[in-house]
């Protein structure tokens, strides 16, 4: 890439960057911090004062750090078994471990919701063994509202952490490890003393991600009728947006927060790097244990995938089921909601809508992407690597924070009021998800360049090809397979994102798939089962995308969810 094409790269994106990452922050700062253009920390100040504010958020921490656990109790061990041991079936196993993230958690929370329902399958199934006398009920849910919210954000997430670890403990020199064995240090010991540390960077990678997604949860609390959190407190304070200071207070200390975590644990578990040699120096690799070993393996995976596709399941049945109450299983099954879902206005619309906006905003994506990585990696420009931290920002700042951003910047009387999201979200969302989902196709692209030799540019240009033609003619077509894998990421994640989504479609005949089956879940009658439907079909398309973008990058797909 020449200079000032790389030049002309570098201002546009600090441009775009500007537009659509700072500014949107920056009127949130505003409106929780100014009053009447004076700076002022009252509104701040009286979140932290207010009670239900302060539960909210109490609560949001909680939420975000039993999800982080439970999805690190949950990835590790998984990616270590992976790594390490060789059982039956461990490659599908590899792949349906990865299901969960297909979906949005909120639409898992529908098929929770009818099995651990008050006259859901585990009250049904109680009753029919004994436990529970005839029209005696336990309130799952009602009880333990919090902890289902929890759960079903942690299992949904988790698949973040198992690409990092499995990514990490690729990258470990086998020779360190037998270094310290050789010393005697084994077993349990040498894993949290050697190979737990060398993990560090790419765990801390995967959890910042996780527990800031799981700190700004809106769809599963949603779904959950859960509304002491502060995502949920947020997302009914927009309608007061225009006049109150407290929805922009809370999405502020929800931002300060944020970016507070991501900066201290950069600090306290980032700085450190293990330089190792060259894993390919080793001959070392996966081994085949005993029968009880491979049994305890495939118990181990099956265990987790049975309760993580639990879910998913749930939304399956909901979507065939003709009636489902009090009863284990369905009374009747059908496929009459699979023809209202697809007759139904609401759900034709939001499919053709997700299609265009996820659609547009991946070919933005992919164009902005591959400037950006030739820039980083095939130009001496000074701050290229800045260029490279700030296309992966979008990943440690909460989408709901982004989405009100762009909600308060298209206000009326602000700059960006000619697309104001009220009247038509459109460009705002394409936008929104472009942002949100750059990180995928920029760091895809830039794995494939540094995999990628210059050495066939450099002979192209040689024989008098023009660097851009060379880039299209040579370059593209050898990391062809990093730019589909993260385009099919961006691509999929997009169809179903849930903050902007649900803040910025305002109108019915705009909503994409999620604000869709958000709105049919609260339709009496057919509504939830319609929602199923809709669901089902987005979970059978993102498995498509899932899978040919695992198999496209392999082990390196985790290296997309790293900030």
């Amino acid at each position: 890439m020449s200079k000032p094409l790389a030049i002309t790269v570098y201002i546009f994106t600090l441009v775009f960057f500007g537009a659509f990452f700072l500014w949107p922050i920056w009127q949130i700062l505003q409106g929780g911090f100014y009053d009447a253009g004076e700076f002022t920390l009252a509104y701040v100040v009286e979140v932290f004062r207010n009670p239900i504010y302060l539960e909210g958020l109490l609560n949001s921490f909680g939420l975000a750090i039993f999800a982080t656990i439970l999805s690190l109790l949950i990835a590790v061990p998984l990616a270590y078994i992976a790594d390490r041991y060789e059982f039956p079936f461990k490659k599908l196993f590899m792949g349906l471990v990865l299901l969960p993230i297909m979906l949005p958690p909120f639409v898992g929370a529908i098929g929770v919701k009818q099995i651990f329902g008050q006259y859901g399958a585990v009250n049904a199934l109680l009753e029919t063994v004994g436990v529970l006398a005839e029209g005696q009920t336990i309130d799952w849910l009602g009880q333990g509202q919090f902890w289902g919210v929890v759960v079903v954000t942690a299992l949904s997430l988790y698949p973040i952490l198992y690409l990092n670890a499995v990514a990490s403990l690729a990258n470990i020199d086998p020779a360190m490890e037998e270094a310290a064995e050789n010393l005697g240090c084994r077993g349990f010991k040498r894993f949290f003393k050697i190979t737990l540390p060398l993990m560090r960077p790419g765990l801390f990678a995967g959890c910042t991600i996780v527990f800031i997604w799981a700190f700004t949860e809106l769809g599963v609390p949603l779904i959950f009728d859960y509304s002491r959190l502060t995502s949920v407190q947020i997302f009914f304070g927009i309608k007061d947006i225009g006049g109150s200071p407290f929805p922009y207070a809370l999405v502020a200390v929800m931002l300060f927060f944020s970016i507070l975590f991501y900066a201290v644990g950069k600090g306290l578990f980032g700085r450190n790097t293990f330089s190792m040699l060259a894993k390919a120096s080793h001959a070392g690799g996966a081994r085949r244990p005993g029968i009880f070993g491979q049994a305890v393996c495939v118990l181990i995976f099956g265990g987790v995938i049975l309760a993580a596709l639990l879910p998913h399941a749930g939304v399956v049945l909901v979507a065939f089921a003709g009636d489902w109450y009090a009863s284990i299983l369905p009374l009747d099954w059908t496929l009459r909601n699979f023809e209202l879902a697809l007759g139904h206005p609401l759900t034709v619309s939001s499919i053709r809508n997700s299609l265009f906006y996820a659609g547009v905003a991946t070919a933005l994506n992919i164009v902005i992407g591959v400037c950006i990585a030739f820039v980083v990696v095939r130009t001496r420009l000074p701050g290229r690597h800045a260029l490279d931290t700030m296309a992966m920002l979008p990943l440690a700042v909460p989408g709901l924070v982004m989405a009100f951003g762009y909600l308060a910047m298209s206000q009326e009387g602000k700059f960006f009021s000619f697309i104001n999201a009220v009247e038509n979200p459109t460009v705002l969302l394409i936008i929104a998800y472009a942002v949100r989902k750059l990180p995928f196709v920029v760091r895809s692209a830039v794995a494939g360049l540094q995999t990628t030799s210059e050495t066939y540019e450099e002979a192209a240009q040689n024989l008098g090809s023009p660097p851009l033609k060379t880039a299209f003619r040579i370059t593209l077509p050898l990391i062809l397979a990093n730019l589909l894998a993260g385009g099919l990421l961006a691509f999929s994640q997009s169809m179903l994102e849930v903050s902007d989504s649900l803040i910025l479609a305002q109108k019915a005949q705009y909503y994409p798939i999620t604000k869709a089956i958000f709105e049919l879940m609260q339709f009496l009658g057919d509504g939830r089962f319609i929602a199923s439907a809709l669901g089902v079909w987005a979970m059978a398309f993102l498995a498509v995308t899932i899978i040919g973008a695992s198999l496209l990058l392999g082990k390196k797909l985790g290296a997309i969810f790293r900030v």
